[in-house]
């Protein structure tokens, strides 16, 4: 089930709410958050609801064993337990093929590929339950004694299948206690509107656009085309990610959650490292609190430290050589800005570091989205005119002046012009009082136009629903 489905808009979430708010016992709240929520991730593939209750539970036993054994070496059992058995899950389903073809290639053997299908949202409850565990460990929290409450932190609905990757303590307290207030969940229902735009206007049709020159033979497109598809697959990525994001964060809202935000406007970054700041935040995060900082950041080993780390981002988008080199490439420009750029980058002009960014950002995306190395290398030469291939057609030319409204709209959208919007209105005192009903109606256009796209087409995926 994804959220952008009238299913799950039209029946899905007004039933969970309307049980949810006909109680008013908090642990009767939660029961129903939690049976929600396994029905949510159960309804394309139930035999996974296994694998997240039994992941659950180890990491619940981990965590009251390492708090009854604080400070104590055994309570180091806890942690490795915690970290094999969720390690372990992702290695056997996200990266077992992986691993079996390069052994392969390297040893010519020919061992077969397991084949195991992955658990949708694997990498994003696995880091979650691996933070909770390491985060006990260091005293930062105390461990959780409900195994209800503890499931229903690692299966809300809301983040469980595509982030953003949410941490125990920053909910922890709500888990516990919530308290209702109608101006969070009105702003709930705002961000889970502008979401669902940001998904089904921008993030599809930019889908449809880039597949239509990058899933097609290469030799047959010209470089304008080539340009045009790894442009409008930024644009995709983008917005669906921060679309289910928004969709998330506002659904938390409703029900009493405040997740912490996961996009800031990342295409209006002046250099990568800002970007980085802005782009999947939740993951960055994490890797720099459990891994950049204990391989000791910025103290020693830097060079090492940030390759490592890049690496594994690289890794856990993919099982694929192309996601390791992706997250190589972002590592090695980090470095150059860290240790020769950023002292020039300061003193350029906003709109020249601007368009390095993003040059270097979307050619990022090229080495994201081509995971046959083949195809990508082809796509560099084409991009910059080495295969001999037509710079332009009229079918390309048509092809963006019939779109072009919509990329200016999707253009626009990459700033905070909504931010922007309601300061406008806001400063105005004469129209304050006209706010709500200035939301309602934005509110009810952007559902509006949403439905009717999701009734009139049938591409409707999610990116990171494979990461």
């Amino acid at each position: 089930m994804v959220f952008s489905s009238l299913f799950f808009i039209f029946l899905f979430l007004p039933l969970n709410l309307i049980f949810y708010f006909s109680v008013k016992n908090r642990k009767i709240k939660n029961i129903i958050l939690v049976l929600f929520s396994l029905l949510f991730y159960a309804w394309g593939e139930p035999i996974w609801v296994g694998l997240l209750i039994l992941s659950s539970f180890i990491d619940y036993i981990n965590g009251l064993f390492i708090e009854k054994h604080f400070g104590k070496p055994i309570a180091k059992l806890g942690l490795y337990s915690t970290l094999i058995f969720n390690l372990g899950i992702l290695i056997t389903f996200k990266y077992s093929d992986f691993i079996v073809q390069n052994v392969n290639a390297i040893t010519n053997l020919n061992f077969k590929e397991p084949g195991f299908l992955m658990p949708i949202g694997i990498s994003f409850y696995a880091f979650q339950t691996i933070s909770y565990t390491i985060d006990v460990y260091r005293g930062e929290v105390k461990a959780q004694k409900s195994f209800l409450n503890f499931l229903l932190f690692v299966s809300l609905y809301h983040q469980l299948v595509a982030g953003p990757i949410v941490r125990y303590s920053h909910i922890a307290q709500e888990i516990n206690e919530r308290i209702f207030s109608w101006t969070d969940f009105n702003n709930g229902v705002s961000r889970f509107c502008i979401g669902l735009f940001k998904k089904v206007c921008i993030a599809n049709i930019a889908g449809e656009i880039c597949s239509h020159y990058l899933s097609s033979d290469l030799t047959t497109i010209t470089v304008l085309g080539g340009w045009l598809g790894i442009i409008t697959y930024s644009i995709q990525i983008y917005f669906d990610f921060s679309g289910y994001s928004d969709m998330a964060i506002g659904m938390g809202w409703m029900f009493g959650f405040h997740y912490h935000e996961n996009f800031k406007y990342p295409y209006i970054s002046t250099s990568i490292t800002d970007f980085w700041r802005r782009w999947h935040i939740s993951l960055g995060t994490f890797f720099k609190d459990y891994v950049y900082i204990p391989l000791g950041g910025n103290k020693k080993y830097i060079f090492r430290n940030i390759l490592i780390v890049w690496a594994l981002t690289g890794l856990w988008h993919g099982a694929s050589w192309n996601f390791i080199i992706w997250g190589m490439y972002f590592g090695i420009l980090l470095l150059i800005e860290k240790v020769l750029l950023n002292t020039i980058l300061k003193r350029l002009p906003r709109i020249i570091t601007h368009i390095y960014a993003l040059f270097f950002i979307i050619i990022g995306w090229a080495i994201f989205y081509f995971t046959d190395f083949n195809q990508l290398i082809y796509f560099m030469k084409l991009l910059f005119n080495f295969t001999n291939q037509e710079l332009y057609t009229l079918e390309v030319e048509n092809m963006f002046f019939e779109n072009i409204y919509w990329l200016g709209l999707a253009f626009i959208l990459c700033v905070p012009i909504y931010t922007w919007f309601y300061k406008f209105i806001n400063s105005i005192s004469a129209l304050n009082h006209f706010v709500p009903l200035i939301t309602i109606v934005l509110n009810v256009f952007l559902l509006t136009c949403s439905v009717i796209l999701l009734v009139g087409s049938s591409y409707n995926p999610f990116i990171y629903f494979r990461f």
